[in-house]
């Protein structure tokens, strides 16, 4: 394809994201699938460019003066891939295949921007103006610097498998992505954020991966996961286990000794975690389905540790799910705080005395992380909070809680809870 039928196509899916509201997931597909002419660097061309306008769409619509999906996209070449108002024209105008010539204003838009400077905080800041109050109780001044990182490429986080391989080795056969060891993580490695017009990298499809020697993970994730502390030979429960990727995590700490539960709501998300846990060299997990009525009867006041990673409004990971920014709504954000009470009620019965609770959500908002927890302690005085010891103590607020933001990685809260008798 060329350029102009790439940005066409651009415009195309963003239209069908915003502001018809569709995953963006979706309507990529959909695209695909009606574009079998597309090849795999005019795919990642079109992903890329719509993913990074969704990430910046306020920010570029205001650069532009105009909301619409054609003034997004255009924006986002020029300012998020930076390509001179030259190379825009001329593709645009692709009699053939361009979305069609750029007009006056479109031209004078590109050559002298609005400033970002006189800009309300949400359009710096690239989020919804009714989360504004929401976010500056959360974060305050750096609600600015956060979002705005969010507003970015991530980069790409690996977990070693420890029970399959160390670092060095998994370094060794990932050399071809250029990956580095991470800063504090003793068992990750980050790959860096891809450059415009170009894909993350496919290290699913290494050897390696299929041998089970490393997860993709987000580092604040796995951080998250390093607050269960030392579980070898515990007896742990994934209460919101997911697809699985923190349930490996723990299962690793384990070594194999003990026994890990993994345990979610909703059954088609536990239905790789079988299949993953066995590439990774996973002996001691058992799969409870909710399909059961019984599921965990047999667990409760038995666990050392529950692990609840909560339901959330994800607003912690916008980077990597752009288009979930723009769908969320405020009926929505309350639907999730229900959700996440009535998971920390579910998960505290299987709590031994003596045991701990692990609070997780990659949300930003406080609504749903400290005030969940304050409402939860105040419902069972048996539990106390004690501090979080995350690795190189990052992100530990003046409460004990752990809080991570972009841009070092996703955003997290976790809270680590103890019963007492």
């Amino acid at each position: 394809m060329r350029d102009g039928g790439r940005i066409a196509a651009a415009i195309e899916v963003f239209e069908a994201v915003a502001p018809r509201g569709r995953p963006v997931r979706l309507a990529l597909k959909a695209w695909g699938e009606a574009a079998r002419y597309a090849g795999s660097g005019d795919r990642a061309f079109v992903s890329g460019l719509v993913l990074d306008g969704l990430r910046q769409r306020r920010s570029l619509a205001w650069r532009m003066g105009e909301e619409s999906p054609r003034a997004v996209i255009l924006a986002a070449l020029a300012f998020a891939w930076g390509w001179e108002g030259a190379r825009i024209e001329a593709a645009a105008a692709d009699e053939t295949h361009g979305p069609g010539p750029l007009s006056e204003a479109e031209r004078a838009a590109l050559d002298a921007p609005r400033a970002l400077d006189a800009a309300p905080a949400p359009v710096r800041g690239d989020y919804a103006d009714w989360m504004e109050p929401h976010l500056v109780r959360a974060l305050g001044e750096a609600r600015i610097p956060v979002l705005a990182a969010q507003a970015r490429r991530a980069p790409v986080d690996l977990r070693v498998n420890t029970l399959k391989t160390d670092r060095d080795r998994a370094l060794k056969a990932l050399a071809a992505f250029a990956p580095e060891p991470h800063p504090v993580l003793a068992d990750a490695i980050r790959i860096p954020a891809p450059e415009a017009q170009t894909r993350a990298p496919d290290v699913e499809s290494a050897p390696e991966f299929q041998k089970g020697w490393f997860e993709v993970q987000d580092a604040g994730s796995q951080i998250v996961a390093a607050l269960a502390g030392k579980i070898t030979g515990a007896q742990v429960l994934d209460y919101c286990a997911g697809g699985g990727g923190k349930t490996l995590a723990l299962a690793a700490a384990m070594a194999n000794r003990g026994q890990i539960f993994a345990y979610d709501r909703d059954a088609r998300r536990l239905s790789e975690t079988v299949t993953r846990a066995s590439r990774a060299g996973v002996r001691n997990l058992q799969v409870r389905s909710p399909l059961r009525a019984d599921a965990l009867s047999d667990l409760e006041g038995r666990m050392d540790l529950v692990f609840v990673d909560a339901p959330c409004t994800g607003s912690g990971v916008w980077r990597r799910h752009p288009d979930a920014k723009w769908r969320l709504t405020p009926d929505q954000m309350a639907q999730r705080l229900a959700d996440q009470d009535a998971v920390l009620e579910g998960a505290a019965r299987h709590v031994r005395v003596g045991g701990r609770l692990v609070y997780v959500t990659c949300s930003l908002f406080t609504e749903e992380n400290e005030d969940r927890i304050a409402a939860f302690m105040a419902r069972h005085p048996a539990f106390r909070a004690i501090p979080a010891q995350p690795p190189g103590e990052l992100g530990v607020t003046a409460e004990g809680y752990l809080r991570l933001a972009p841009p070092a990685t996703d955003g997290f809260f976790a809270a680590v809870l103890e019963r007492a008798a």
